[in-house]
């Protein structure tokens, strides 16, 4: 663990970046369950779950092209200023829903949200690059991944028991809050230098000149897809865990002698599902990279790895007999997401040269937004219109996930055949080198 707090100590420009994550991600979770219980509660539907998922995932779709062009010709870190602080207005505003008629508003606000987070979180990853080098990027990737998951599991944890003691308000006061601090950390970031070579067109064109490059390596173009890949299984599970705190499994907080809000209730359920689901993601990408090490082929393994553990845990939420073998299953699965997210950011941060990279993570959000959505959306329309279980639906995901196990396994095994490790070809080369 010296090297993770050796890159905080000596770099303050990642110091700052790292603090804003914290602080925001804390948040995210408090604003995620009280997102989730305030809708489940007022339409006690599975698909008015699902809605508000999509719309947490598609306006990450539509504007991530957009977004990936800004932040390559603009400057990163003004973008993420910006940005908080038009989330934290955004999120404040989540108070004055009260009743499922404003129902329409919670959607509005949630979309407007997650377009401001499409130009966010594009800038945030490009930016990692130009101030954390080459040798440190898989200790920074794998600390961020670590601070996203303890702070998931600290946020959902203490989200759950302040909307079981407090309501749901509270949560959304937090995370405004969050955005304000998050935005004064980032502040503090001084950038280097960096090059803006884009076309003259700009827009659309700008990005399809990105995708042009994406297409020319084609091995980076496999890389963009892996979170793509996994989320086509991953996202239904974001509305299954909602249905499995709900109507699954006993809360684990029945027991304390009060009479609780329902919707409070399965908040706190919902609460200790994160709070396990942050373990896994946190703690799976520093194991896998202890157990690995950073070399091109070794990250590459590790993705291999992260697909079965992912069609593992899944198959295991759908049989679980009861809530502890759920968590454990939750455990597995996420240990395979967070070395799929870790391992294939750090080899695009690796090998994309700083002047496609705003555009190439814009595409690999993208996608993993879109194939998220289609499968939240599916989990919605099986469990309210085909009439399958949780269970059933988790079971349908883990063949999904195994699939694209098989498919990436295939791609493994073909560039394990080659002699040489991976190396983007042209004048647009990375300098990286194992």
């Amino acid at each position: 663990m010296r090297e993770y707090f050796a890159l905080l100590r000596y770099n303050a420009n990642y110091r700052n970046l790292w603090l804003g994550s914290v602080v925001s991600f804390l948040g995210d979770w408090f604003n995620l369950i009280a997102a989730a219980e305030l809708v489940s509660t007022l339409t006690n539907s599975g698909l008015a779950v699902s809605t508000l998922f999509l719309l947490r995932f598609l306006p990450l779709f539509l504007f991530s092209p957009i977004a990936g062009v800004l932040a390559d010709r603009f400057d990163r870190r003004h973008i993420m200023i910006f940005t908080d602080l038009a989330r934290a207005a955004t999120v404040a505003s989540f108070l004055l829903i009260r009743s499922p008629d404003q129902l329409w508003l919670f959607y509005f606000l949630t979309f407007l949200q997650f377009t401001l987070s499409a130009l966010f979180t594009p800038a945030k990853t490009a930016v990692l690059a130009n101030i954390v080098a080459k040798e440190d990027l898989v200790t920074a990737n794998a600390l961020d991944s670590f601070t996203w998951s303890t702070m998931l599991a600290l946020g959902a944890f203490a989200g759950g028991a302040v909307a079981y003691f407090f309501g749901v308000d509270a949560s959304f006061v937090a995370d405004a809050l969050t955005f304000l601090i998050s935005a004064f950390f980032i502040s503090r970031i001084v950038m280097p230098a960096r090059e803006r070579e884009l076309g003259q067109t700009g827009g659309w064109l700008d990005f399809l000149d990105g995708l042009r490059y994406l297409r020319a390596e084609k091995f980076l173009l496999v890389i963009s897809l892996v979170k793509a890949g996994g989320s086509l299984a991953w996202g239904a599970i974001n509305v299954l865990e909602v249905a499995f705190a709900n109507d699954v499994f006993e809360n684990p907080f029945k027991r304390l002698g009060q009479a609780v809000n329902p919707q409070d209730a399965s908040a706190a359920t919902l609460g200790v599902i994160y709070f396990v689901t942050g373990l896994g993601t946190g703690l799976g990408p520093i194991f896998m990279r202890r157990w690995l090490g950073d070399q091109q082929r070794r990250l590459m393994l590790g993705i291999t790895i992260g697909f079965v553990l992912l069609a593992i845990g899944i198959f295991g939420l759908g049989i679980a007999p009861t809530f502890p073998v759920f968590l454990a299953m939750s455990f597995v699965r996420t240990v395979g997401s967070g070395t799929l997210w870790v391992f294939s950011a750090a080899l695009l941060q690796m090998l994309v040269p700083d002047r496609y990279r705003g555009r190439v993570f814009a595409f690999e959000f993208a996608m993993l937004t879109l194939t998220q959505s289609i499968s939240v959306f599916a989990a919605g329309y099986l469990m309210d219109t085909a009439g399958f279980t949780a269970r059933q639906v988790a079971i349908v995901s883990a063949a999904t996930a195994a699939g694209v196990a098989v498919v990436w396994g295939i791609f493994f095994y073909g560039y394990m055949k080659r002699d040489t490790y991976y190396k983007p070809a042209g004048p647009a080369s990375s300098d990286y080198t194992e």
